[in-house]
This record gives C-alpha cells, structure tokens and sequence, in this order.
C-alpha cells in the first residue's frame, strides 16, 4: 500500500494549494499597508495574538489556549456575523479538520476521517455553557436545524480536539465542542433579527438581555424558523412512473422554534431552553414509501441550576444540577400485505443530571481539579407501533444510572514545561465500570513557541437505541454491545509570528476497538448494531491565521488523513483524504462595511456501495455592516456561489447511495438593538 502522506494530490486541488497561499499572503501584506496608527484603541472584539486568547473548556478552568492539553480552536460571535452562518453545522464546516454530511434530515459531524452517515455525532460531546447536550436514548449531538439554541445567542465556541473522556466521560470520542452563549450585559435592552432566503426561508429572533444595578443579569431569547426547502427533489434510485419518476414534491420543509432564558445573581445561575424541530424527509429512509410524508420531529428542553464561586484560599466550587428531557416522533408509510399501512416511532426520555468539581492549587506548582458526576435516567422509552388495531410492535421502557469521579494534576515542572495528567472513572449498569487517563507534556522553550504531545484513551457507551431498539421488520435488538474505546496520540506545534500570526502544525493517530455500526445479519436480514471492527486513522494538520487592528482577519488551513477499517484494510465510509479551507474578512469602511469569503474542498469519498461522490469547491461571499445606522446591523451572503453540484454519501437506512446537496444558496440578515 503506497504511504498515503506522499501519494499523488489531485490537480484542481493542486491549483488550489498554490493558489490560496498565495493570495492569503497578498492579502496580508494589504493589512499591513492598511494597518491604524498604534494610538488607535484597538476594539474589544479583535482577539490580537499579542494577547494569547484563553480556553476554558480543555482542562476545565480558564487557561491560556497554549497551556491547553489539546489542540483547539475558537470562533467568535464576530465571525459568526460576518461570514454570514444561519446554523451550527455550517460554523463546524470552516474549522480544521472538520466536515459534514446531510442526509435531508439530520447534519452530521465528521472529524479528522471518521464521520460515518446517520450516526447521530454520538461521537463528539456537546455542551452549552458546560452544560451536557447529547440526550440518553441516541446520545444525540445536534448541529443542524434541530441544534437547540439560536446562534445568534453565541459569544464563543470553544473546539477541544482529541479523547476528552478523562474529565467528561461517553461521548468525548474525539472532540468536546462547548458553545458559550451572550450574557444579558451583552444586549442591554432589547434586540430583533429577522433573516430571509430562497426555498421560502425565513427565521424571526426577539431578545432582552439587561444587567440591573443590583447585579441581577437576565436573558430572554424565542426564535422561529421556517423553510419550504427544495420543492422537487429527483432521486434517480426511485425513477420509476410508480414513484414520481424519482420527483419528490414538497417534502423538505423545516422548521423550529426555540425559547431561551438565563439569570444570574453573583455566583448563581439558572438556565432554561425549549426547541422543537419538525422536519420533512424526502429520501424514503427504512423501505418507505416514496413520495410520501415522512415527517420527524425532536423536542429537547432543560433548566440547569449552576453554582460557581472562588474562595480566598484559591478553592475554586462549581457545582450544578440539572433536569433534561428528550422526544423523538416521526410518522411515514409503508408497504404492507394489506397495502399502505402508517408507522410511528416514540421516544421519551427524561434524566437528571449532577456535577461538583474543586480547583486547587497545591504547593504552587500543583493545580489540581477533583470532580464527581452523575446521571439517573428516569425515562428511556423507545415504542414503535402501526396504526392499526392493537399495533404496537415495540414498547420498550427503561431506567438507568450512572456515576464517575475524575482527578487532573497541571505540574509545572520548570518555567518552561508543564506535564498535565488526569483520570475519570465511570461506572454504567448496562456494562460496568469504565477508567480513561488523559497525560499532555506541555513544552514552552520560547515565549510564542509552544510543544504538546498528547495521549488520552476514550470510550463511548452504547446507547439505548443501540442496545434495545427493533421493528421486527428491518432492525432488531442487540443488548449485548460493549462499548467503544479509543487511544489517541497528537504531537502540536503551535507557533506565533509577531503580534498578528500565529501557526499551527498536527500530527495525530487514532485507534478505535470494538467500532459500534449498523450492519445487516446474513442469518435474518435485519440490520442490528454490533461491535464490528477495530478502526484506525492518521493525518497531519496545518492552519496559519492572522488578526489586525483595523479587522482584517483570515485563515487557511489544510488537513491531510486516512482512517481504515483494521479488517478489510478498506478505506472509511465518508470519509475525505484531503480538506482545505479559506477564510477572510476584509474590512471596506473602516469597522463599518465588510466583505468575507470562504473556500472549502472536499475531496472525494467512499459510500457505503463502495461508489465514490466526488470532490467539491464550496464558495461563500457575505457583505456585513454594522452602525450605518445607529445600531442596524445588515448582511447579505450568497453560499455556494458557483452552483457546484455535488452529493454526500447516504446512510445504511437509505436506499439512496449518495444525496444530493443544495446548490447556489442566497440570505440576507437584518438585525437592530435598542
């Protein structure tokens, strides 16, 4: 097998390595032509690299993103603006690294090789405010449509590559991803937002966000968002007149609403969300019928009580509590012995959700963080019934529980090297117990120049869908999975040139035992998940970004990996060789007008039939002003400008082999606060 770091690269994405260097460097050097004089206050929103931004997310507790464990990235509510994201999916689509797939239902993350279709991102946890996202019958992370607060409640985005389950448990596979939302201070009074597109999609966001004098801060948020979607979707797998000849009309609608609330006084805060997302499904998954309504809907909620507080003798407390529930409905119709005969699948779930940690700092050169966490699965009901007299085919009910506690030491050894270590213990009753270490040697031998070698093991529990889940007539049940684990190693050099550059270098490996997939049993047909394989991956990353005063800002970044079934020696399903992204904001009127571009590359990948989707260039321009009038803010973006056409490779539960993807794509966004 040729050694993949030296194989031929692709001669369009050839070009676009020669060209977008080059370019970045043109344009960098404009900045510098362009930059204020040095007594110009530099505006609190330009993070500078002569201030090293902070993280909290990695070892939780705030530290500079160089004393991280891990390698991280950080998007700002700024860029979010500027560069025009209407949703989650498409903020995680410019980060190294990262890429995602659309089955016309959910988005789903891939990361650095591994990104199988329809594995609901069980994979990467999900925070909001520290808060756990993925729910405790799919474990779920959502990032499309159905991601549960509006973006436009975003401060940061916190992006810790690598096993995390040393300090977060299941679910921390291969990344943590904790989305830090706006502070009522943040708005000081009242905010609307009301966006538009083609497809008929359109998305209103009232809030009120205030901090009072006697230190009360409060945040209310409700969002609505609609979306006919494509109206005439072709799908040549169902091109036969019985079906439409493959059209399928009208079945792509989405739509959500969402309500957001946070308060605070000193050192507590209470946190509320509720999002309901019903989607459209066009595709026909599970042997449906085609060109029937296929509609699903998700409905997620929780109040989080949180505690934070730093004592004088440097114990820093946390401690929260939290209540959390999930449903699940859809409906659609098949083809049964009596003709066209309706389904319905049901989940409730409902869980709560404890956490205490401590934050000392020993002897000076310790800091230790000790922390206990636990979860009581109150309801993890799946029911699956036709609507028929006495239909139910299953009505599955569960409870369960878990517990863990974790300890990490940050040692400063010398001024210049740091060894940080930790270790989480999690006990489940569906498998046992669970132990997962974390170790990063932290190397500083220059002020900007900074070494970390990683190593951390992971794992991911099975879940409940799983585990219990069957139709009796494509899936059945499989309770005897194990869970998951990974090892991964990193070596990151992260370097910073001058006060405006800063560059990044990664070399990672990752193996994964006992792989979790749905496949089809030969003995039966059915499909049921089992642990299938062993799974292992490698790649480099390299990413140089740069920030100036007057808001030029931009990055690229290129990711070269191969993730290959230990088995078969196969290459992944969906899962790209090469991704190369650009990313710039060019400042037209000073701090007022501004004009960003994106390029994305993807190249091609395999299906689950072996076929291959190919490569693809995605171009986005979004214009964006701010203060024209007062505090008006308006953008207008066209995404995928170009009209590329291009697919992603389908699930199994998908007759199709590859989806199509939306092509030229316009929005306009109007935003005003008073």
């Amino acid at each position: 097998m040729k050694y993949f770091f030296f194989s031929p690269v692709h001669g369009k994405f050839r070009t676009f390595l020669v060209i977008i260097p080059l370019f970045f460097l043109s344009s960098l050097r404009l900045a510098e032509c362009e930059q204020l004089p040095e007594s110009t206050s530099i505006s609190e929103e330009s993070i500078l690299f002569q201030e090293i931004p902070s993280v909290y997310s990695a070892s939780k507790y705030e530290q500079k993103i160089t004393e991280a464990p891990s390698s991280v990235s950080i998007i700002t509510a700024e860029e979010i603006k500027k560069y025009g994201y209407w949703n989650f999916s498409e903020i995680l689509r410019s980060v190294r690294g990262f890429y995602v797939t659309y089955d016309r239902n959910y988005h789903y993350v891939g990361v650095r090789g591994f990104g199988l279709p329809g594995d609901y991102n069980t994979r990467i946890l999900l925070l909001i405010d520290g808060h756990r996202i993925n729910d405790v019958v799919y474990d779920q992370a959502p990032i499309g449509t159905d991601f549960p607060i509006d973006i436009g409640l975003i401060e940061r985005i916190e992006i810790i590559r690598g096993s995390g389950s040393s300090l977060y448990g299941t679910n921390a596979f291969f990344a943590v991803i904790n989305v830090i939302t706006r502070q009522g201070r943040d708005f000081r009074g009242t905010e609307v937002s009301g966006e538009a597109g083609n497809y008929e999609t359109y998305k209103t966001r009232m809030s009120y966000g205030e901090k009072f004098h006697n230190g009360l801060e409060m945040i209310i948020s409700g969002s609505y968002y609609d979306s006919e979607g494509d109206d005439r979707l072709f799908f040549k797998e169902f091109d036969q007149p019985k079906n439409n000849n493959g059209i399928a009309e009208n079945l792509d609608n989405d739509q959500f609403k969402n309500i957001f609330a946070g308060f605070s006084y000193r050192d507590l805060s209470l946190q509320l969300n509720y999002h309901r997302r019903e989607k459209d499904v066009p595709t026909a998954p599970y042997q449906t019928i085609f060109n029937e309504r296929y509609f699903t809907a998700d409905e997620r909620g929780w109040a989080d009580l949180k505690y934070d507080h730093t004592f004088g003798n440097q114990v820093h407390l946390l401690s929260r509590v939290s209540y959390n529930f999930y449903k699940y409905n859809d409906d659609y119709y098949s083809e049964a012995s009596t003709g066209k005969l309706k389904y319905s699948d049901d989940i409730d779930s409902q869980w709560l959700q404890g956490e205490m940690q401590l934050t000392k700092t020993f002897l000076e050169k310790h800091k230790c963080t000790f922390g206990l966490d636990s979860r009581h699965n109150m309801q993890q009901d799946q029911r699956f019934y036709a609507h028929s007299t006495d239909g139910t085919i299953l009505d599955d009910k569960r409870q369960s529980n878990y517990w863990a506690t974790y300890i990490q030491d940050e040692f400063t050894i010398t001024d210049f090297l740091t060894l940080q270590a930790g270790v989480r213990f999690d006990y489940f009753e569906t498998f046992g117990g669970t132990a997962n270490p974390r170790a990063a040697l932290i190397y500083t031998p220059f002020e900007k120049t900074t070494f970390k070698f990683v190593y951390g093991r992971a794992f991911r529990e099975p879940n409940a869908y799983e585990l219990y889940y069957g139709d009796g007539t494509s899936q059945k049940a499989n309770p005897g999975l194990n869970p998951e684990t990974i090892h991964s190693y990193e070596a990151i050099y992260e370097q910073y040139l001058g006060k405006h550059l800063r560059g990044t270098v990664v070399g990672f490996y990752n193996s994964i035992d006992d792989f979790i997939s749905l496949k089809n049993d030969p003995n039966d047909g059915l499909q049921m998940f089992d642990n299938v394989k062993g799974v292992h991956a490698k790649g480099l990353e390299f990413e140089l970004e740069g920030k100036w005063e007057n808001g030029f800002e931009g990055r690229a970044s290129y990711s070269l990996q191969e993730a290959r079934e230990d088995d078969t020696g196969k290459v992944m399903v969906n899962s790209p060789k090469h991704l190369a992204k650009f990313n710039m904001i060019v400042p037209l009127i000073k701090r007022r007008l501004f004009l960003s571009g994106e390029e994305q590359y993807k190249s091609s990948r395999k299906t689950i039939l072996r076929n291959s989707v190919k490569d693809v260039f995605v171009t986005n321009v979004t214009l964006y002003s701010r203060n024209i009038f007062k505090t008006l803010e308006l953008s207008g973006g066209i995404f995928n400008l170009l009209n590329n056409k291009y697919e992603d490779p389908g699930g199994e539960e998908h007759t199709e082999d590859s989806i199509e993807q939306f092509g030229r794509t316009f929005r306009i966004r109007i935003t005003y606060a008073f």
